[in-house]
């Protein structure tokens, strides 16, 4: 190999170097297909949650996962903790533009492989039903009030209620 005064190799493959738009370096397919990265905040950090869903499918890849990363919120296949998520092809992906979803939760009583029911609560008090399998949005709740607090967590409630009204007092003479 032929060098040149510094004494490096002329073929020697790098993977990093920097210019001064700054540092380049080689990602794995992982890291570089990975969704958009949000810039760090010193004031507070952008709250991320993940959601599960079971829908028991016959091809054997029946679990979802939903998250938000900012302002992003996507739907995909989970194959568990051996086989990762192909992060370029999600299911369904939605940009927000002015809140950014701060909790969702999948109904897991109503979930089917053809639709699922979920959930996003936003960082102004919205409350937002969608099905990312039909990419559909059903409704969105406190759309007209302003001033909300941020939507810490969000749950359905799939238990049966029962209200029972209080018994009246039976009040007795004593002689």
């Amino acid at each position: 190999m032929a060098t040149e005064g510094g004494g490096k190799e002329m073929n020697e493959i790098k993977t990093q170097f920097t210019t001064r738009e700054g540092l380049y370096k080689l990602l794995p397919h992982s890291e570089y297909s990975r969704p958009n990265r949000v810039p760090f905040n010193s004031q507070g950090s952008n709250p991320v949650r993940v959601s599960f869903v079971n829908l028991n499918d016959q091809s054997g890849n029946g679990d979802r996962l939903c998250f938000n990363v900012g302002r992003e919120l996507y739907f995909y296949i989970y194959k568990g903790v051996r086989k990762a998520a192909d992060l370029s092809k999600p299911i369904d992906k939605r940009i927000y533009k002015g809140t950014q979803p701060t909790c969702h939760d999948f109904n897991h009583l109503t979930a089917t492989a053809e639709s699922v029911s979920l959930l996003v609560g936003f960082s102004a008090g919205q409350v937002q039903l969608i099905d990312p399998i039909k990419k559909e949005t059903s409704k969105l709740f406190n759309e007209e009030r302003r001033g909300f607090t941020m939507l810490a967590r969000l749950l359905w409630n799939s238990w049966l209620q029962v209200i029972c009204p209080p018994l009246p007092k039976v009040l007795e003479l004593q002689a």
